[in-house]
């Protein structure tokens, strides 16, 4: 089967489990893995940041960055796309006793004007306290749409001048670096927290990274012990994290323009309604039944994932090769 449901389903290249075999491990509660501490530089220097914290998943180093920086019937400005709001388990509500202010703008990308809009009046005991503004790029659900480094500049001095707290939600951020050449270290400034996933298009087997200043971090720690994240001898997952950041980076550039080559085939197919124009690794095509569709796709030996309102979800990844990607567009060509 070619999986295209997510890039999430990657598996681990025979030199990026060598890597991970001769990591250097030890107790990482205690500190003491050497492999996650050279992970830890390596990320927050790329991005500019005082420290980083090594994670199990994405959707953990979410919910700390939300934790450390609100408190209890704090509200969370973010958009009606991200996945903070639609994939975390409503952890926002159980970890950390936070509602949200949703924005419904297109493509997930909001101006500092929508963000005003949703800020509540603080002086009103009968409001939320507004703390915190959530950006994600690329947005997953919208398709994999990348902010400009203007808008977030944008964002984060309103921010600033507001005394509201910015994360991102990097979790295919390098997709979009890749995309618009940025240089991470301009994000590492602009943003309170940053999360980072080795996971999906860097092609890691596990992990996430949450990013910031030394004092952010430190609470971050104690976060993550109370979530059940403190890990032993993780640096053979740590391993896995640092090979991709430094050797999958580049390569990213495949996959987008391998998702552009399976929209143009499915727009020349008459029977797809709409096909979203892919910034980075993700396609999303409406058919009329999507449960017809899936089952054709699957089939003919292709699978994908649903998105809903008859949306179909391809992503691309470093595991698909040149006939794996030929195979796709000759399926979707005739795709019924």
């Amino acid at each position: 089967m070619i999986d295209l449901r997510s890039d999430t389903v990657t598996v681990p290249t025979a030199e990026m489990l060598e890597h991970m075999m001769n990591a250097k491990v030890g107790d990482d509660v205690y500190g003491e893995d050497e492999s996650i501490n050279e992970l830890q530089r390596y990320a927050a220097n790329m991005f500019g940041c005082e420290a980083a914290l090594f994670c199990p998943s994405g959707t953990m180093t979410n919910q700390i960055a939300i934790n450390v920086h609100t408190q209890p019937g704090d509200e969370v400005i973010c958009h009606a796309y991200s996945h903070i709001y639609n994939y975390e388990g409503g952890g926002l509500a159980a970890n950390s006793g936070c509602q949200v202010r949703l924005m419904h703008t297109p493509r997930g990308i909001f101006s500092t004007a929508d963000v005003e809009a949703c800020i509540m009046p603080a002086a009103d005991a009968h409001a939320p306290n507004s703390a915190l503004v959530n950006i994600e790029n690329t947005y997953n659900k919208a398709g994999g749409t990348i902010w400009k480094l203007s808008e977030i500049q944008e964002i984060a001095a309103f921010c600033k001048s507001r005394n509201l707290k910015l994360h991102l939600d990097g979790a295919r951020v390098f997709n979009a670096l890749e995309a618009t050449g940025d240089d991470p270290k301009a994000y590492g400034a602009l943003f309170d927290s940053i999360s980072v996933c080795l996971s999906k298009g860097l092609g890691a087997p596990v992990g996430s990274l949450v990013l910031g200043s030394k004092e952010f971090i430190k609470r971050a720690h104690r976060v993550r012990k109370r979530m059940g994240g403190g890990m032993r001898q993780a640096g053979f997952l740590a391993g896995g994290g640092l090979y991709a950041l430094q050797n999958h980076v580049e390569r990213l550039r495949t996959d987008r323009l391998r998702a552009v080559e399976i929209a143009e085939t499915l727009r020349s197919n008459p029977n797809v309604e709409e096909v979203n124009r892919p910034e980075t690794n993700i396609v999303l095509f409406k058919v009329k039944n999507i449960d017809v569709t899936l089952n054709k796709l699957k089939e003919n030996g292709i699978l994908a994932g649903p998105m809903g309102a008859g949306t179909v979800r391809f992503v691309t990844h470093l595991n698909l090769t040149d006939k794996d990607v030929a195979r796709v567009c000759e399926i979707c060509e005739n795709l019924s």
